[in-house]
């Protein structure tokens, strides 16, 4: 087995498929480290909004990950990376929306917290792997190492994960990855976990009410971000209070009397402008990706592929086209709705990633 004789730090987030994943490695024979991050300081928020739920990362997590370390009797640490995730995160969370991109947290934080700090941790224990209860295979293709779909289709994670490189892939293994989450439920109470029956959670982790916009006020304040409602014709329809308060593709609560339903079809921060146009102005035939991390030579040529742009979206078939800048154009064979600046677009052959990088 590949884990047998090894030492294995898990990174232990409290809930069912890291728990399971602990429990697997520590069954085949490897030498299991729980490790869990401290990110995120819930005190000011239940002192003022009462309990969190459907949330990860909180001190509950933190303490059923202990008491899971506990059952599997295996060393147990916690690291606060707090201050990093201050930075990293939540900072680049509001400047994203302020600057009318709608960011993808999930993505930030397992680049620069789960696979640089905590896989830095790691390797201070001599290590030989950093294990996540991910939905997602690193497999060996071509002479390197490369990204492959979670084979439950429901659950495959490998879009938030595009930024590994090829030393962190050399290091970060996903044993969840060939399995379906009810495979995963049933070790869980094989192994009478005590978070075998535990709720996924859903909230962004430091939004745990999903109420962003009251974060983003928190944060930053209110007001200053307020302008005009404008319809892609030019025609001022209305004004809003703060453009990160809507997303593209948004029908709902835009206050608008107009003959034919509208859409947020684009945020102007620069100008506080939200734009609002029919459905059929959603639909668009290309766009732009840069900050790209590639798990294959960097193409020069045009080539063709599939392409997501938001966790839940199917890829479709586009044409990739390598710019000068180092950034790409997406081609698609057919218009697509909902491209959202800030959102991560993620390139795939079959089940296997190719890269991914920031819709601008």
């Amino acid at each position: 087995m590949e884990f047998k004789g090894k030492r294995v730090v898990v990174a232990m987030s409290g809930g069912v498929d890291s728990s399971v994943a602990a429990a697997l490695l520590k069954e085949q024979g490897a030498e299991v480290i729980g490790m869990t991050m401290q990110i995120w300081d819930y005190s000011s928020f239940t002192k003022v909004h009462g309990e969190a739920h459907g949330t990860c990362c909180s001190l509950d997590d933190v303490y059923d990950a202990r008491r899971v370390a506990e059952q599997l009797d295996i060393p147990f640490y916690v690291v606060n990376f707090e201050k990093e995730f201050t930075k990293e995160v939540i900072d680049r969370f509001c400047d994203d929306y302020f600057a009318g991109r709608t960011p993808n947290p999930c993505v930030l934080c397992n680049q620069v917290l789960k696979f640089e700090s905590l896989l830095r941790r790691a390797r201070e224990l001599q290590a030989d792997y950093l294990v996540t209860g991910h939905y997602a295979l690193v497999e060996e293709f071509e002479g390197r190492f490369t990204l492959r779909k979670g084979l439950d289709s429901n659950k495959d994670q490998s879009y938030f994960l595009y930024t590994l490189t090829q030393a962190q892939m050399a290091s970060v293994r996903f044993p969840l990855g060939a399995m379906s989450k009810e495979e995963v439920r049933a070790h869980a109470a094989r192994f009478n976990l005590r978070v075998a029956e535990k709720a996924e959670s859903q909230d962004i982790c430091f939004v745990p009410d999903g109420d962003y916009v009251r974060f983003l006020e928190e944060q930053r304040g209110a007001g200053s971000m307020n302008g005009d409602i404008v319809h892609i014709s030019g025609q001022v329809l209305g004004q809003h209070r703060g453009t990160y308060r809507y997303t593209i593709g948004q029908r709902k609560g835009l206050g608008l009397s107009w003959p034919q339903p509208l859409y947020v079809v684009g945020i102007d921060a620069t100008n506080k402008q939200v734009l609002v146009g029919e459905k059929e102005h959603l639909l668009r035939g290309e766009l732009r990706v840069n900050q790209l991390n590639w798990m294959i030579d960097i193409p020069v040529e045009p080539f063709d592929c599939a392409c997501r742009i938001r966790y839940r979206h199917t890829e479709v078939p586009c044409r990739v086209i390598p710019v000068a800048d180092g950034s790409v154009r997406v081609e698609f064979f057919k218009p697509q709705a909902g491209v959202t600046p800030g959102q991560a677009a993620v390139f795939y052959a079959g089940d296997r990633v190719l890269a991914g990088g920031t819709i601008v």
